[in-house]
């Protein structure tokens, strides 16, 4: 077993020797490994047999050596030999190499000098390459300043675009082309400040100019619109061709003669260089930065909008509306353009919305302006303005219901001024009037009468000259000024665009106004003055009367303006009927005031006599003043509608009856006499018979003389002293006095009483006195019963 064991043991060992003869010194480890792990102190064996080995191959060594060693002594005799011969050829070598060298130093030389040339050469050519690639970027980043310096900055974006994009990316590697590439984002920086700047510029001249250049575009409405209007009436006669306008600036029409026409019309692309906002929109555009632009150019304009459009707190003045209107129009004639012009830089719903806003601060400031204009030609002036800026921004497709709104109201306004100017007209016109009829001396001045106020009498006519008109000088002249009226009226509706029924509707209105409130307030006014006397009342009733008669003429003048029938169902009447019978009947009112104010200080220099025994036995020389003054008076009323003279007359006589009555029933007055009484009686007579004689026509009977029936039967019972039939009757229908009033027979029975004790001191001891005291006394106290039974 232990024989096996040692034999397996050797042709291991043998293996691993052979295997470590043949196998790379690198690979031994795990071959040496092996013999470590396996059986104990194997490998001393292996080392034993290594040196075995070992010692084998010393021997094979040397035994080769010893053979070959006589070979080996007999190379190095050669060798020997040789050395001798190299060191001869060394020396040869040596010196020909010497000649050799001097021989070639020159071609050397020459040889350097091609090399260098060659090297030169091969440098110029990369160089020349180079800046073959190097001078386009060069040529192109001149170009890009030239045109950095001729503001050409749509041109100088793309260069810098073709920079970037094709000819620095070639020669990238130069520190030129660095310094070129970091100064591109500098100068487009630069660009957008330069071309925000042009565009403020931009901004700032439209604000500027905008006075002109909207003058021109609202003119140019104008033309357009009176072109038009001629055209239209054109169209009734003949074809035409409608005129073509256009924001190019050129306008060929045919004029309504039918000619062509070729006319240069200023437009707002004339008059306003919009190159800036053109450069500034494509800048923007090419440097991705539209939508900044976009944003910041309609916050400027709605600022800027906001801003011209903002009235300072001096503008009130006459020319505030033109400039005002000439740039309301041209900022909004500028952005239409600019959103035809432009794709999508600012939008119809942008144009709308400020639109809006500025209408409401245009119409504001209009209105404003509107109140403040007392003159009626300024007020015309302003919608004229207003009606041109509508047609204005109409043509650019705004809308402008709101501004034709407010016409309506400056309407209003213009109404009102011209009702204030024909105020004051009127008042000077009944100033200067001498309230007097019209004289006429000849056929050339009646008819010039007659063409400035319908008056037709055929009882006038018949006359001769010289002859008299019974209105006076104000009514042809007050029916001359309501025509004008009419005209200035007229003159606001036209261009508004309405309708014949519409400017029919609006004339009457407005004359109405002028009727009922203007001159109404003006003969009201006229008829309240102090110094307007009767004959001057008379006259004014007469020329209202004339006036009242007119309104049908004036109804026919604005009729033949509008052609609009009187039949039409909508048409307004004219309230001057109404007008003058009011102002008839305040002067009417106004005489009964003034006849009896007149009556008043008549009777105020009533003297009698109360105590007096007797009378005169004529009336009183203050109420025949009165009477004459009345005759005189109640014969001017001859021209008068009757009603009026009966009127007056019945109203004087009855405040002369209350005048009297009061003044016989004073409570001053204390004590009245028999003979004061018949004096008092003779004056009432007068009354009676100024009453009965008719000084106005027209009363039936003797009604005139009821106005004195009250005094009349009280004087009749003092004077017959009736007492019995009195009492006896007194609530009889058919009594004598029964007009009597207990009260008023008691007070001035009373004051009797007190005279008849006063004045006959001794009157108690005559039987006649004291039985007349008695019977006073007796009839004092059944009046004061009658009284009582009155009262209770």
């Amino acid at each position: 077993m232990a024989e096996n064991e040692t034999l397996e043991c050797v042709t291991e060992h043998e293996r691993i020797l052979q295997e470590i003869e043949s196998t790379d010194t690198a690979c031994v480890g795990p071959t040496l490994r092996s013999i470590y792990d396996d059986q104990p102190n194997a490998h001393k064996r292996f080392m034993e047999k290594l040196d075995a080995r070992i010692r084998n191959h010393d021997r094979e060594i040397e035994k080769m050596c010893n053979f070959h060693h006589q070979g080996f002594v007999d190379a190095i005799t050669e060798l020997l030999k040789v050395r001798a011969d190299a060191e001869k050829l060394m020396v040869r070598v040596t010196e020909t190499n010497r000649r050799l060298q001097e021989a070639g130093r020159e071609v050397t030389v020459q040889t350097e000098e091609v090399i260098r040339c060659r090297i030169q050469q091969r440098n110029m050519a990369t160089t020349v390459e180079k800046l073959q690639l190097c001078i386009p970027v060069l040529e192109m980043y001149s170009k890009l300043k030239e045109q950095l310096d001729s503001k050409r900055y749509y041109a100088a974006l793309k260069t810098m675009e073709q920079l970037e994009k094709v000819f620095i990316p070639r020669v990238g590697q130069y520190r030129f082309c660095q310094i070129m590439a970091e100064n591109l984002p500098r100068l487009r920086e630069e660009i957008k400040e330069i071309s925000m700047s042009d565009l403020k510029d931009f901004l700032e001249s439209i604000r500027k100019h905008s006075d002109k250049v909207g003058e021109t575009a609202m003119r140019q409405a104008q033309q357009h619109r009176t072109f038009n209007s001629a055209v239209a009436k054109q169209a009734s006669v003949g074809h035409y061709t409608k005129p073509l306008y256009s924001l190019n600036g050129r306008t060929h029409s045919h004029t309504p003669n039918g000619l062509l026409m070729d006319e240069d019309v200023l437009t707002a692309q004339d008059l306003v260089d919009f190159s800036p906002v053109y450069r500034c929109l494509h800048i923007y555009t090419v440097l991705g930065d539209r939508e900044t632009f976009e944003n910041y150019y309609r916050k400027q304009r709605k600022k800027q909008a906001r801003l011209v459009l903002q009235p300072q707190a001096n503008m009130v003045t006459t020319h505030t509306p033109p400039v005002f209107t000439h740039v309301g129009s041209v900022f909004f004639v500028v952005e239409d353009h600019i959103l035809h012009a432009t794709q999508g830089l600012v939008t119809r719903a942008f144009t709308d919305e400020l639109w809006n806003m500025a209408l409401s601060k245009i119409i504001a400031v209009l209105r404003t302006h509107s109140s403040y204009c007392d003159d009626p030609d300024l007020v015309l002036e302003l919608k004229n303005l207003i009606v041109i800026f509508a047609d204005t921004l109409q043509g650019y497709g705004f809308p402008v219901t709101r501004l034709f709104d407010l016409l309506f109201e400056v309407r209003d306004q213009y109404n009102e001024t011209l009702l204030k100017k024909w105020a004051q007209v009127f008042r000077e016109i009944f100033e200067l009037d001498n309230y007097s009829p019209i004289p006429v001396d000849t056929e050339e001045e009646y008819s010039l009468v007659l063409s400035r106020f319908p008056f037709h009498d055929a009882e006038i006519e018949k006359q001769d000259f010289p002859k008299k008109l019974p209105m006076s000088q104000s009514v042809p002249q007050i029916y001359t000024q309501v025509k004008e009226f009419i005209y200035a009226s007229l003159k606001f509706s036209e261009s508004l665009h309405r309708s014949s029924t519409e400017i029919d509707d609006m004339l009457r209105k407005s004359t109405n106004l002028l009727l009922t409130r203007t001159l109404s307030s003006c003969l009201q006014n006229l008829i309240k003055k102090p110094h307007i006397g009767l004959t001057e009342l008379v006259q004014i009733i007469i020329n209202t009367t004339h006036l009242e008669q007119a309104c049908r003429y004036l109804e026919e003048f604005i009729t033949n303006i509008t052609n609009v029938s009187p039949e039409t169902v909508h048409t307004t009447r004219l309230y001057g009927l109404s007008t003058f019978k009011d102002a008839r009947h305040a002067a009417e009112g106004e005489i009964y005031t003034k006849l009896n104010q007149k009556i008043d200080e008549f009777i105020q220099l009533a003297d009698y006599e109360w105590s007096m025994a007797e009378s005169d036995g004529r009336a009183s020389g203050y109420l025949m003043d009165l009477i004459n003054f009345l005759r005189s008076t109640f014969q001017v009323f001859t021209h008068l509608p009757g009603k009026v003279a009966q009127t007056a007359c019945m109203s004087a006589c009855k405040h002369l009856s209350t005048s009297l009555m009061q003044m016989l029933l004073d409570s001053e007055l204390k004590q009245v006499s028999m003979g004061a009484i018949q004096q008092f009686n003779l004056d009432v007579i007068q009354c009676e018979l100024f009453a009965s004689s008719e000084p106005v026509p027209g009363f039936q009977g003797d009604t005139l003389q009821l106005a004195f029936i009250d005094l009349r039967q009280l004087l009749d019972l003092f004077m017959v002293w009736d007492w019995s039939t009195y009492l006896a009757d007194y609530g009889q229908p058919t009594s004598k006095y029964l007009r009597v009033n207990p009260a008023t027979a008691l007070a001035l029975l009373e004051k009797m009483k007190d005279t008849t004790k006063k004045n006959n001191i001794f009157s108690q001891f005559r039987k006649n006195d004291r039985d007349k005291q008695k019977l006073i006394e007796t009839v004092v106290k059944q009046l004061r019963s009658l009284v009582n039974g009155m009262s209770s």
